[in-house]
């Protein structure tokens, strides 16, 4: 039992009543990526104002910062003490894997600057192009140096913290990776996303007037064509949380 390995899911996102019937919530989603057989996952609703207790800290090996509705730039009291948690566990050397929003305000609690992307919404399958320094940091697992991503975002990473070093870019985002040390990993895209829960994200985001209908049904009709590639996303996630690069 002590070599269990122990995750803890920073849940910055809503559930829709689809998200929650289809997938078990944003939680069941991520769990169904990353998790592994002896493992125990945990869920903190953080944009509820469910935080870990300073205890329950050191009982965990990693956590996942999902995505969300808000903006990693506001100053929302759930916000200001998901960047406390983060200074923390940057200071206990804890793994931590930031998603869209999660990479965004991971960044922010690093040092570097985070705001409206300058080339607006990204909606849709990505092509990112790794450095030549993560290509060496993921040598192990064969990663190709150019990767199919799900995106859904319209901030941006726009400065990087001090020390911390760009993974990979593509052609609309400067910053879609970033690492900190060996214990943090940033990732603009949403390598967890099926293509159905984008269709799902996109009807929303029509419904609430951030995109227009026919943006919406463009969109839809670009993700037939290209494919993200999820097993390549989810060895390079699965490796880098449970320290095996």
């Amino acid at each position: 039992m002590g070599g269990e390995k122990k995750f803890g899911v920073l849940l910055c996102a809503e559930d829709s009543d689809y998200i929650k019937k289809r997938y078990g919530g944003y939680f069941g989603v991520f769990v169904e990526m990353l998790a592994e057989e002896g493992e125990t996952w945990d869920v903190f609703r953080v944009a509820n104002g469910e935080f870990p207790d300073d205890d329950e800290i050191a009982e965990f090996d990693g956590f996942v910062i999902t995505g969300s509705c808000n903006d990693a730039h506001e100053n929302d009291v759930w916000i200001c003490r998901l960047i406390s948690l983060l200074k923390k566990l940057d200071s206990l050397k804890k793994k931590v894997l930031g998603i869209c929003f999660g990479h965004q305000i991971l960044s922010r609690a690093l040092g570097g600057k985070t705001g409206r992307a300058v080339s607006g919404w990204d909606i849709g399958v990505t092509t990112i192009h790794l450095s030549s320094s993560s290509s060496k940091l993921f040598s192990s697992l064969e990663i190709p140096a150019t990767l199919p991503i799900i995106e859904c975002h319209r901030d941006e990473v726009r400065e990087l913290p001090p020390k911390a070093e760009v993974l990979a870019w593509s052609k609309k985002t400067g910053i879609e990776m970033f690492k900190y040390g060996s214990h943090m990993m940033g990732i603009q895209g949403h390598p967890e996303y099926t293509q159905d829960i984008l269709f799902h994200l996109i009807d929303r985001l029509t419904q609430r007037g951030y995109i227009e209908d026919w943006y919406g049904d463009e969109l839809k009709a670009k993700l037939e064509e290209v494919e993200p590639n999820k097993d390549a996303w989810k060895n390079l996630c699965t490796s880098f949380l449970k320290d095996r690069l």
